[in-house]
């Protein structure tokens, strides 16, 4: 077997993640790489900082991003606040809360769950009930913007609950930042994380977190060790940190940042609720065309993603043929659903540069062909135009 290099082909990528990546980031991460402790490198990283406060809409001095993927941004808010016999009151509405009951009890922690049908957002009464009958609790965790179901829950309320009951937050922002209002400091989320490959069109392996001064103070105070030497924030703060000299932790993946730089840049030159309105206005668009051809969504539209859409399969059609021949045929990638919802939904994404005018209609087009081809009941020939009036004029 010959090996040669490798040339992926150019892709649509509207799945649940990684998305797009625009240009100018592919061109930032071919930038020449220099030393991780470059005097030029650490300039650049307190700008890295700078701009995922904006991001968060946050003033946490504790803000930067993890060097490795989303999931090592959860294990690192985990790892650094939950200590052995933590009782965790941990939200589930769909896969990636089962992601954080595993991450308490890794710690030692004991998990309390608060369950919510897949589809559907955290019930806050269900919190309060849960923070009652545990009045021992330190904390409490739920994911803002489900990425397995397309569901967004209130994340205001949920941390105000918590706080109420004397508890910290820990929040997964991972398909929330950049594509939908997040607003940290306003409403006091403690801990929180996210990832680089949903709708900051940056390439995936960095995750974005940020802590506040109350949970900055838990993890000083702790009476354990932190279990992971890699996720320790005592120990890689003295690289990230402020003022005093950098020490070496870890090699950071230099170029990745570089591209995680250009990424937030474009982010702050769009501005935040631009974006955010973006997302929402294409979701609309994306909607208008899905329901003129017959398809559904599966969660409410008050607790729906505009970046995310989980759409349910129309009956008798196969989900990995449908996702395959778009692949092959229109190098346009949508998701599977996960868990409880595989095979049931496709995932459709709109983030960050792939929520774009000319993706919904290649995607509305591509599904109506492969879909109409495979005899499935739906309407045919009405979909574009109804994205199209959505869009409105084209200037």
């Amino acid at each position: 077997m010959e090996i040669r290099s490798f040339n992926p082909p150019v892709r649509t990528l509207m799945g649940p993640g990684p998305s797009d990546v625009h240009p100018r980031i592919l061109e930032a991460i071919s930038r020449p790489t220099i030393g991780h402790l470059d005097p030029l490198f650490v300039g650049m990283m307190e700008e890295v900082k700078k701009l995922l406060q904006y991001a968060f809409q946050t003033d946490n001095t504790l803000t930067m991003p993890v060097s490795a993927p989303g999931s090592a941004g959860m294990e690192t808010c985990f790892a650094n606040l939950v200590e052995p016999g933590d009782k965790v009151i941990v939200c589930q509405n769909g896969v990636f809360g089962g992601r954080m009951k595993e991450n308490v009890e890794r710690c030692g922690g004991v998990a309390v769950m608060v369950e919510d049908e897949w589809g559907t957002a955290v019930d806050p009464q269900k919190l309060e009930d849960a923070l009652k009958a545990n009045p021992d609790s330190k904390l409490v965790a739920f994911v803002h913007a489900e990425t397995s179901t397309g569901a967004q829950s209130d994340a205001k309320t949920l941390v105000g609950l918590a706080h109420k009951y004397n508890c910290l937050t820990i929040v997964d922002a991972v398909t929330s930042l950049g594509g939908t209002p997040l607003k940290v400091d306003v409403w006091g989320i403690d801990a929180i994380y996210s990832g680089t490959q949903k709708c900051l069109s940056c390439t995936p392996g960095i995750s974005p977190v940020s802590f506040n001064e109350h949970a900055q103070e838990k993890i000083r105070n702790r009476k354990t060790k932190v279990q992971s030497w890699f996720m320790d924030l005592n120990l890689v703060m003295g690289y990230w940190g402020s003022g005093a000299k950098r020490s070496y932790h870890h090699t950071a993946p230099v170029n990745a940042l570089y591209a995680l730089h250009e990424a937030l840049l474009m982010l702050r030159e769009e501005g935040l609720e631009n974006a955010w309105n973006r997302h929402l206005r294409n979701h609309q668009a994306l909607k208008a065309g899905l329901e003129a051809m017959g398809l559904s969504f599966i969660v409410p539209e008050a607790d729906r993603l505009p970046q995310l859409n989980a759409v349910s399969i129309p009956q008798g059609v196969d989900d990995a043929l449908v996702r395959g021949r778009l692949l092959n045929e229109y190098n346009l990638e949508i998701g599977a659903g996960l868990g409880a919802l595989a095979g049931k939904v496709w995932r459709i994404g709109l983030m960050g540069h792939a929520s774009r005018p000319e993706n919904i209609l290649l995607c509305v087009a591509a599904l109506e062909a492969v879909l109409s081809d495979l005899g499935a009941d739906i309407r045919t020939g009405v979909a574009l135009s109804a994205v199209q009036k959505e869009l409105g004029p084209r200037s």
